[in-house]
C-alpha cells in the first residue's frame, strides 16, 4: 500500500487539485486522503473569532497584488510585509502590538517601532535577555556559550511572552529571535503572533538564500552532516 504521508513538497502535477477541482493529485495528497481533517478544520473556520482572522488574512493576502482586475492577470507584489503587518492589524481593529526582538536586531526593532507609532498603534517591545538571566540557570556551561568564559544572560523567549501577556497586547510581532527561541515564544504567548524577520546570521536575516543556492554555493547543505 503506498503511503498517504502529506509530501506536498515533492508533488511534480502541473494542474493540482488543490489549486483546482479539475485538478489531479498524486497518491500522497492530503486533498485526496486527508478530507476528514480538512472538514474538522472548516468546523475551525466557522468559529466567529477564527474566521475573522481567517477572512481578514485572505483579504490581506490579495491586497498585496495591484492590477488584479486586468485580464489576462499577470502577479503584481505592491506591499513590503511590515506595511502589510500594519493593514492586518488596523484591519483586525487592533491598538496595542507587541514586539519581540533579538538583541542583534536593535535597530531593526527600533525602525519598526517607529514605523508602528506612526501608523497610530501603541507599542511594546521586549528585548530577548530582559531579566539578565545567567545561562548556568538552565544548564549551560561555559564551553556552550558564544563568549567562553565569559558572564552570559540567556535568552528568555518565554519571559518575552509572559511580559507582553501582562501588557495584554492584541497582537504580536517576532523580530529575529533564535531557532528553537521563537518556538517557545509562540507557545507561551497568548495573543496571535506573525513573524516579521527571521534570524540568519549568514545570510543577513534571508533563510530562502541557502535554499536558492543549494544547487550551486550551498550544495554541500544536501550532503548529510553538512
Amino acid at each position: 500500500m503506498e503511503s498517504t504521508k502529506p509530501e506536498c513538497a515533492k508533488c511534480g502535477i502541473k494542474e493540482k487539485i488543490c489549486r483546482s477541482p479539475q485538478g489531479q493529485g498524486p497518491a500522497f495528497c492530503p486533498t485526496l486522503q486527508r478530507k476528514e481533517s480538512v472538514e474538522k478544520a472548516l468546523a475551525e473556520y466557522a468559529k466567529p473569532g477564527i474566521g475573522q482572522f481567517a477572512r481578514e488574512a485572505s483579504i490581506q493576502e490579495a491586497e498585496g497584488y495591484g492590477n488584479r482586475n486586468v485580464k489576462p492577470y499577470l502577479r503584481h507584489p505592491i506591499k513590503p510585509r511590515v506595511q502589510e503587518t500594519c493593514e492586518f492589524a488596523r484591519r483586525m481593529g487592533y491598538k496595542k502590538l507587541g514586539i519581540a526582538f533579538c538583541a542583534g536586531l536593535h535597530r531593526e526593532a527600533l525602525a519598526l517601532t517607529q514605523i508602528l507609532e506612526a501608523q497610530g498603534f501603541e507599542v511594546a517591545s521586549i528585548v530577548c535577555k530582559a531579566g539578565c538571566t545567567p545561562k548556568e540557570t538552565i544548564g549551560i556551561g561555559d564551553e556552550d556559550k558564544v563568549r567562553i568564559g565569559e558572564f552570559e544572560s540567556m535568552c528568555s523567549p518565554i519571559a518575552q511572552a509572559m511580559i507582553l501577556n501582562e501588557e495584554k497586547t492584541d497582537f504580536n510581532i517576532l523580530v529575529g529571535l533564535c531557532v528553537g527561541h521563537d518556538s517557545l515564544f509562540l507557545k507561551y504567548s497568548k495573543a496571535y503572533s506573525t513573524v516579521l524577520v527571521t534570524k540568519d546570521r549568514v545570510m543577513a536575516h534571508n533563510p530562502a538564500g541557502a535554499l536558492y543556492t543549494s544547487s550551486s554555493y550551498y550544495e554541500r547543505m544536501l550532503r548529510k552532516g553538512f
